[in-house]
């Protein structure tokens, strides 16, 4: 990681915090104070964005399915249709007559009075990259083709976009994504990054195993041989030294803060550990660790909560390492044995624990891929499928929300009979987007600037209306 500190103004390396922001180019929480210093200077004089309707959400938690969930074997079955199409797994019903889910997600079939279904999403790309960039950024990918790589021409994440319009200044970032960095050799996938708007936008990439023992991040921990008193003192001793620097800074400015400003916020976040406390799992009751269950996506999950505890506004999950929810083989096998129990048990505890601890009404939950599988089992559009998978498949797909507003005990939208298109008017990524942003009090219709000050939409969607009228 670079260090990126301004030793100009006398900081040496190592005596200064760095906070890994950015997986992608690896910014100092120096750098991205003084970038969201700037930012905030270019909303207040009209680069920001439109306020929008009352804000329902204070955050949200994206559970990312990555790879694409099969929709036929989770959330939309269709038992009465051809064996070749509905599969192996049998329907059950859930706490909401008249709804069904699978037999694998028992545990949010009971709590389905809290959830709502939209089972008519819909959108044409079925490459893992291009589908991805549109469900993370409500947005086609700029040029897009087969394996587009993520670069800064990308529309931004939903963390990114918020971040612009309403960036903090607290030291506490807009948007962790963890536990997984999507990438596989070297293709990285885009819609994990702040895109056109610039590197100062990215969110945390957290790349470390939270069921592992001794989980840490390193790069939010103090200096080895660093007490908080001693840090302490030595910020009194940089404040003194450069005292005389940073006024000839601020006055030489155009406005906005001073280093002096952004080294305080800096070692505000330090010493206060509101963030890096949240990464200390063994602070959690082990009966609550066991609920989420002791595997990589239930820790992930619980993480996610007390990101949001510590005033991280959008948390993303990735289930599961880079496509592991791309099932062309072995479909039903890895969705019973690897993928079902797991995402059921963490996402029961998710809901259940923002629910008691009163969080669940102002933090959305949305549970996705980037699109669903094939109606026909073994069928190909590309891929060479086994006889028991499924490939991809856009044309129709199933989301789940829960908390910030949204209605439970519904189901929105419906697909055909052997789910292979909407037989309902259908949504598309743009109208996830515009639901995310509304949700945070912010206009879908308003502007941002990419990093050469060009004005973009920031998306073209509609909320999804009727997930808030049950």
């Amino acid at each position: 990681m670079r260090d990126g500190s301004g030793h100009a103004h006398g900081i040496v390396r190592r005596e200064f915090l760095q906070v890994g922001f950015s997986g992608f180019l690896g910014l100092s929480l120096s750098q991205i104070l003084s970038a969201r210093a700037l930012a905030d200077r270019a909303a207040k004089a009209g680069g920001g964005g439109g306020s929008g309707s009352k804000p329902r959400a204070k955050s949200m938690i994206l559970v990312f399915l990555t790879g694409g969930l099969s929709h036929l074997d989770s959330l939309d079955m269709k038992p009465d249709a051809p064996e070749r199409i509905r599969g192996e797994f049998k329907p059950i019903d859930t706490a909401v007559s008249g709804v069904q889910f699978c037999e694998h997600l028992p545990m949010l079939a009971a709590r389905a009075a809290d959830l709502a279904v939209v089972r008519s999403m819909s959108h044409k790309f079925t490459n893992h990259l291009n589908a991805t960039h549109e469900l993370l950024t409500g947005h086609s990918q700029p040029g897009a083709f087969f394996d587009k790589v993520a670069s800064r021409d990308d529309y931004p994440c939903y963390a990114s976009g918020l971040d612009y319009l309403r960036p903090r200044q607290d030291g506490i970032p807009t948007g962790v994504m963890l536990p997984t960095f999507l990438m596989e050799g070297p293709l990285v996938w885009p819609g994990q990054h702040a895109g056109l708007l610039g590197p100062r936008h990215d969110p945390w990439q957290i790349r470390q195993d939270p069921n592992k023992a001794g989980f840490r991040v390193d790069s939010l921990a103090l200096p080895v041989g660093f007490s908080v008193e001693r840090l302490g003192r030595r910020q009194t001793l940089l404040d003194q030294i450069n005292h005389h620097q940073n006024e000839a800074l601020t006055q030489s400015s155009t406005g906005g803060d001073s280093m002096s400003d952004q080294r305080a916020r800096a070692m505000s976040l330090l010493l206060s550990g509101k963030v890096s406390g949240a990464f200390d799992l063994d602070k959690e009751d082990p009966k609550t660790r066991d609920r989420y269950g002791r595997h990589t996506f239930g820790q992930s999950l619980l993480l996610a909560r007390r990101l949001v505890e510590a005033g991280v506004p959008i948390v993303q999950v990735n289930m599961g390492h880079v496509q592991q929810w791309d099932t062309h083989s072995q479909n039903f096998k890895n969705l019973k044995e690897h993928l079902l129990p797991p995402t059921d048990r963490g996402v029961s505890a998710l809901l259940d624990d923002l629910k008691s601890r009163g969080l669940l009404d102002e933090t959305l939950v949305v549970m996705t891929g980037e699109f669903g599988r094939t109606p026909r089992i073994g069928s190909s559009t590309g891929n060479n499928n086994t006889p028991d998978g499924r490939d991809h498949w856009a044309a129709v797909f199933s989301a789940l929300f829960a908390g910030a507003g949204v209605q439970g005990g519904q189901v929105v939208g419906a697909s055909d009979r052997i789910g292979a298109h909407p037989a309902s008017p259908p949504y598309a990524p743009a109208d996830l987007a515009a639901t995310i942003y509304q949700s945070f009090g912010v206009d879908p219709a308003s502007e941002i600037r990419d990093r050469f000050g060009r004005p973009i939409r920031l998306c073209d969607g509609q909320p999804i209306a009727p997930l808030y009228s049950a």
